[in-house]
Formats: C-alpha cells, sequence, structure tokens
C-alpha cells in the first residue's frame, strides 16, 4: 500500500483539512475554504439581491479551488515519473508555501487570503484521493458521509466485515475533520491569522511520511 494512502497520513490531512475551513470561516470573513456548495449558496444569495462585492467574496474562492484541482493535475501529469522527489511531495511543498504566506496577510487583505487556502484545499483534495484503497475527500464530509453509511448499510444488511472497516474508516476520517475543525475553531480565537501556521506543521510530518520508495 502507497503511503499517500495510509490511515494516519489521510487523517493527519483530515485534520489539517477541518481546520483550514474553521481558520477561513472564524478569521478571514466567515468564507468556507473547503465547503464550495456552502460559498456557491452564498454566492449566488449575494448576487441575486445585488449585494455584489460580497458574492465577489465567495465567487473568487470558487475560482481559485477550480483552479486548485487543474494545477494539481497538471503538476501529477508532468512528475509523475520523476525518481527523486514524488508528485505528491510536489504538491504538499507548495501548499505548504502557500498557507506559510497567508499567515502574514493582514484582515485588509482577507480575499486573496482566502483563495490562497482555497488553491492549497483543493491540490490537496486532487492529490491525496484514497485511503487503504477507499475513495475519500480529505478537505470535505458530504462525500465521505455517503460511503460511510452506504457501506454501514451493506454490512447491516449481508454482514460483510469489508463493507464494515470501510465504513469505519470513512466516519474515522469524518471524526478527525471534525476534531481539526473544532481545534482550528478555538486556536484561532487565540491566535488569529498565524492560526493556519499549524497546517503548514501537520504539512510537514505528512511530507516526512511519505517515502518515494514506498510511492
Amino acid at each position: 500500500m502507497q503511503t499517500s494512502e495510509s490511515f494516519r497520513l489521510c487523517a493527519l490531512l483530515s485534520f489539517s483539512g477541518g481546520l483550514q475551513d474553521a481558520y477561513t470561516y472564524n478569521v478571514r470573513g466567515h468564507v468556507f475554504a473547503n465547503a464550495q456548495t456552502g460559498n456557491v449558496v452564498l454566492m449566488s444569495q449575494n448576487l441575486m439581491t445585488g449585494k455584489w462585492h460580497d458574492g465577489l467574496r465567495y465567487m473568487l474562492p470558487l475560482i481559485a479551488f477550480a483552479a486548485g484541482i487543474f494545477i494539481a493535475e497538471r503538476i501529477e501529469n508532468r512528475f509523475k515519473e520523476a525518481k527523486d522527489l514524488h508528485w505528491r511531495q510536489i504538491i504538499i511543498a507548495i501548499e505548504m508555501a502557500m498557507l506559510c504566506i497567508v499567515g502574514f496577510l493582514p484582515e485588509s487583505l482577507n480575499m486573496p487570503a482566502n483563495m490562497l487556502v482555497s488553491l492549497a484545499c483543493a491540490m490537496q483534495v486532487q492529490t491525496f484521493r484514497t485511503v487503504h484503497g477507499f475513495g475519500y475527500a480529505s478537505t470535505m464530509c458530504i462525500g465521505n458521509l455517503r460511503s460511510g453509511t452506504e457501506s454501514l448499510s451493506k454490512f447491516l444488511r449481508e454482514k460483510d466485515k469489508d463493507s464494515l472497516v470501510k465504513a469505519l474508516h470513512f466516519f474515522g476520517i469524518i471524526l478527525i475533520f471534525a476534531l481539526g475543525a473544532g481545534t482550528g475553531g478555538i486556536i484561532s480565537s487565540h491566535y488569529g491569522i498565524s492560526t493556519i501556521w499549524l497546517s503548514v506543521i501537520l504539512l510537514v510530518i505528512a511530507a516526512l511520511m511519505m517515502n518515494k520508495k514506498t510511492e
């Protein structure tokens, strides 16, 4: 199994993802870094009521998220066969650099800060998509909740232990994401814009966990 699919690494990334969402919502003007459905709802609501500036505040992170997916896919295609450094480590390095910058941006620059966090989140969710062979999302919950509940239902009906294991993986990831969000909310109330640097530390640990030989 690849290191990038291990539960420990995926849990670490999910904790970081929850923290980032809490950070942008609590510190950066109530914008979601990961939950783009929420941004779409708020964007549409504001645009349709003539609040163009507020609508733009939610539209730009959405565009940045799409750009992050695009960039991550291009990096994978370009560096997938690289021998010295795994392409996923390149993604993590870029993500760390962007989040480091975010921690220095004042509140007057909340819009570019939110765009950078959304860009980083998108690159992460595109890069790390499986845990123990099960497709999952490290920066959002709805898909994980659907898959986990589906697997639990299958286990209760067919008594298939593999379905139970799958369900526990998904529910575990959701729990860890929630813990990250809660931690991010608490820490951000004390440390403000610099809270995002905790995510950088977590990503450093994730990068060190990854080993080219096991990838």
